[in-house]
């Protein structure tokens, strides 16, 4: 088959594209689909680059946000059928540790991300469990299928299930020109929030505020954190959706009201934050690191998507073969929404 594959970790140079790698076998309890689009995500860099604690084995296929249709059934499989166009829960689990049982498989023990842990989908076939299957929305093409999954799950998990955003509140999304920056804005003003972002150039925040951001702020300007406040005629912001890491951490911490809750899922500018606990305790704060989401939580957001509610926000489409120059985009930060690639 058809596939990137990468044999040592570092630069966009690393991703080898092939033609002939060996296709991967179905075992009993598992799918075999023929990916027709898979997106990109920055989990995608980091992975890229080497991270020693997910302990990547080599070579390796990235990949975490698929669509694709259904081509085997392994044994003992019910429900699927070959031509099922489908997206994939990017999560695999264990299904027997106590997390699993509770229903939060993104957090269990033995948890494995496709594209990260495990192989993912910038190939023409993945193997996965029958668990991680869901019906792609008929709405949707491939391209567009692929580029939800993975943010929208993320941003659900964040605002709905760790923040409570409720209607009226205040909430800050920071780089909403990114992809899951994209799909906080839609969810948060999906539950009725008053939503303020922060964007890196005019076309990026004309952008925000077509997907329903009431106001605006280029996060490039040095006084960025008193246009958000003055946003607010100086109430603070409720719920802050963070994914940016050290260089705002501290002003996403004061921007905060009292009760308020900030969100964290990345840390893209760095790993290292410094802020007055002060703030925290005196203002009754929570800070809610999230990862990914769960299966549940996916279903519930598909409705959304197949009403037109929600909709994915696909920047640009390269070619498997392409894969290099798709990496060299997201870096570049010059992309609103997703970079997807598409499998013929």
């Amino acid at each position: 088959m058809r596939a990137v594959r990468l044999y040592e970790f570092g630069g966009a140079d690393k991703l080898v594209y092939e033609e002939r790698v060996p296709e991967p076998r179905v075992g009993a309890g598992e799918v075999k689909v023929r990916v027709r689009a898979c997106a990109l995500n920055h989990l995608d860099i980091w992975v890229r680059n080497g991270i020693p604690a997910y302990k990547t084995p080599l070579p390796h296929i990235l990949g975490s946000d698929i669509a694709g249709e259904v081509v085997e059934v392994g044994e003992s499989v019910r429900g699927w059928g070959r031509g099922d166009e489908v997206i994939l829960y990017p999560v695999v689990s264990c299904g027997k540790c106590r997390f699993c049982k509770m229903g939060r498989e993104n957090l269990c023990v033995e948890v494995k991300v496709i594209g990260a842990h495990c192989a993912g989908g910038y190939a023409e076939y993945i193997v996965v469990p029958e668990r991680n299957l869901l019906h792609k929305p008929a709405n949707l093409n491939f391209e567009e299928a692929a580029a939800f999954p993975l943010v929208f799950l993320t941003a659900w998990h964040m605002l709905i299930t760790c923040a409570r955003l409720q209607p009226g509140e205040w909430t800050l999304i920071m780089g909403g020109g990114s992809g899951v920056g994209s799909a906080a804005i839609q969810i948060a003003k999906l539950r009725g929030a008053l939503v303020i972002a922060t964007a890196g150039s005019d076309a990026k925040m004309q952008r925000c505020r077509e997907l329903g951001a009431d106001f605006v702020v280029n996060h490039n300007d040095p006084d960025w954190y008193k246009q958000v406040r003055d946003s607010t005629e100086g109430e603070g912001i409720d719920v802050v959706f963070e994914h940016v890491g050290q260089a705002v951490f501290d002003a996403c911490i004061r921007l905060l009201t009292k009760g308020g809750r900030l969100v964290t899922c990345g840390a893209t500018t760095g790993s290292e934050a410094k802020f007055d606990i002060r703030y925290v305790f005196s203002r009754e704060l929570e800070i809610h690191g999230t990862y990914i989401g769960t299966r549940a939580e996916l279903e519930q957001i598909l409705p959304h998507i197949v009403q037109g509610r929600l909709r994915p926000i696909v920047d640009s489409v390269y070619d498997l073969q392409d894969a290099r120059a798709a990496h060299e985009k997201l870096e570049s930060r010059d992309f609103f929404g997703k970079i997807v690639l598409r499998v013929p």
